[in-house]
């Protein structure tokens, strides 16, 4: 772990985590779980999870209405970032250990962003022009989730990156 790692989170540089997510959670089980590790992660940081609209698109729609959705969703994430690192979540990503994530979070402090916002898309990804903006593409694994348990599975990679950064056992 890089040197100041021990205060990532604490009193340290990662001040703000945002997770910007292109849909609702709408199962009950899925709100619980993430609401459960904001709670957590308020101990280590300012954690914020914003919800954008997913595009309405027809039942089986084309590539030019995917793309026409994806780039209407990619303005309104743009309108939500606030500068710092970005992280877009995505398959085509770098797959990472969770100690390598902690280690990825401590750089971007060290370099002085003190701000951290993910980006979730929808059931259709993210725009492309998105994924080349980011810092830096992460991906979950490279098998599909849906997009909802992909916010639950990123807010517990989060809180244990700060257990990591703290070296408590919990990421054992």
């Amino acid at each position: 772990i890089p040197a100041g790692a021990e205060l990532l989170f604490r009193g340290g540089h990662i001040q703000r985590i945002t997770v910007l997510c292109v849909g609702k959670l709408k199962e009950k089980f899925y709100a619980d779980a993430a609401a459960e590790y904001i709670k957590r992660l308020s101990r280590y940081c300012k954690i914020e999870v914003t919800e954008l609209p997913e595009m309405r698109l027809p039942e089986d729609p084309s590539p030019a209405e995917i793309k026409k959705a994806l780039a209407a969703e990619a303005n309104a994430i743009r309108q939500k970032l606030e500068g710092g690192a970005v992280v877009a979540m995505c398959i085509e990503g770098q797959t990472c250990s969770s100690e390598a994530l902690s280690k990825k979070l401590a750089a971007f402090a060290l370099e002085g962003k003190s701000k951290v916002t993910f980006l979730i898309g929808g059931s259709f990804g993210l725009d492309e022009t998105l994924k080349k903006q980011a810092d830096w593409r992460l991906s979950m694994s490279p098998m599909t989730f849906p997009h909802h348990l992909a916010r639950v599975m990123l807010l517990e990679q989060i809180y244990r990156s700060c257990q990591i950064a703290e070296g408590t056992r919990y990421h054992k």
